[in-house]
């Protein structure tokens, strides 16, 4: 479905919540490893900030050596894998905490399953308007 404005967004939603599930789970079997630093992905306030483009005025990019200052495209949003090096509360250095994996796990599970259920409505009305319904 090219071009299609919702559709890009539950893409680029669904496959940075892809990565998200990944350092999750890296987190949770690593919770035992002494001095591992856990992982976060981060991509909401860059998704909000290419969906709010048109609310704001941006700066032109005249030159190709010209710094954007943001993202342009829905499909410039990259998932930021960060490693959390400053919140050490065990004495082996670790940082996990699976009870907080486990509630990060849920959260974007049920994110997961909007944006899936989102997809499948926009599914199932373009076969409504194919079948001429």
């Amino acid at each position: 479905m090219l071009g299609d404005y919702t559709w890009s967004v539950v893409e680029k939603e669904t496959e940075c919540l892809a990565e998200r599930f990944k350092a999750v789970s890296r987190n949770i079997a690593n919770a035992n490893t002494p001095g591992y630093a856990r992982h976060n992905v981060s991509f909401e306030n860059q998704l909000r900030e290419v969906m709010e483009s048109d609310k704001k005025l941006h700066m032109s990019v005249t030159d190709e050596q010209h710094i954007p200052s943001h993202p342009l495209r829905i499909k410039d949003v990259q998932a930021a894998d960060i490693k959390i090096n400053d919140e050490k509360y065990r004495l082996d250095k670790n940082n996990v905490d699976p009870e907080r994996e486990m509630a990060v796990l849920s959260e974007t599970r049920m994110m997961y399953s909007g944006f899936m259920r989102i997809a499948s409505n926009k599914l199932n009305t373009l076969r409504s308007m194919i079948a001429g319904r």
